[in-house]
């Protein structure tokens, strides 16, 4: 019987984004969303940790190439995210919120799939916007 292992890779991006709901007023928005609904933006550094689960191997030793695994997601997320404004140049995000749980969903629709291509199975999206703030996100 084969062990199940999980695996986690971190890749980086710094991004722009803006929550706001084009319905609402400016005051409204602040409001409810506070400096993030900044009429000039902001920006984060964001930490991104993606887990994967599989059986070891037995010729590699290995659940997954974590090389493969970091060209993947950086194919399929990070090239779309990175020194980008989210909710204006991220194609996976048009029409949705940008919020940080919103954005690792989205994350997650991009790798599952492809993951599965490479030999593992996606277990968790872990996202850091700032070093107080994570979500966690498992499909």
């Amino acid at each position: 019987m084969s062990k199940l292992v999980y695996i986690t890779r971190r890749e980086r991006f710094s991004a722009a984004h803006k929550l706001s709901r084009d319905e609402w007023s400016e005051e409204k928005n602040l409001e409810v969303f506070g400096k993030c609904a900044n009429p000039f933006w902001h920006g984060h550094n964001y930490v991104l940790f993606v887990t994967v689960k599989g059986s070891v191997k037995e010729e590699t030793g290995f659940v997954v190439d974590l090389k493969e695994l970091s060209d993947l997601i950086n194919e399929k997320v990070i090239a779309h995210l990175d020194h980008k404004n989210i909710n204006h140049q991220t194609p996976f995000m048009k029409d949705v919120m940008a919020s940080t749980e919103n954005i690792a969903i989205a994350i997650w629709e991009q790798l599952f799939v492809n993951i599965e291509q490479i030999g593992a199975k996606l277990h968790c999206i872990k996202l850091e916007e700032t070093e107080n703030n994570s979500v966690e996100y498992y499909g």
